[in-house]
């Protein structure tokens, strides 16, 4: 017989997470991981430095043209990693 306020293991790993404010540092480890996939690999190869600080993602290229060009879709780039997420998670790209 199941218990009636039995939860899944999910579901307490979820509460666990929320509790202990680590949900937000694992969505940002998410983030970061999936910068690779979603802007692909011609993006990846330039890119060499990803971290989170206060809400901005703080992205180190080494070609300024690349730069220049994800500076003009930022506010694209920011939708599009928060959506992927589920959340906001950032607010703002610093491309250096």
């Amino acid at each position: 017989m199941r218990k009636q306020n039995a939860q899944s293991v999910g579901e307490i790993i979820s509460q666990v997470l929320k509790e202990q404010n680590l949900d937000l540092k694992l969505d940002e480890t998410r983030l970061i991981k999936a910068w690779d996939s979603l802007l692909g690999e011609h993006v990846a190869a330039y890119t060499s430095k990803l971290y989170i600080q206060r809400g901005v993602l703080y992205v180190h290229l080494s070609s300024s043209v690349l730069r220049n060009e994800l500076s003009m879709c930022r506010n694209m780039l920011i939708d599009r990693l928060n959506k992927h997420i589920g959340r906001q998670i950032i607010t703002d790209i610093i491309f250096r």
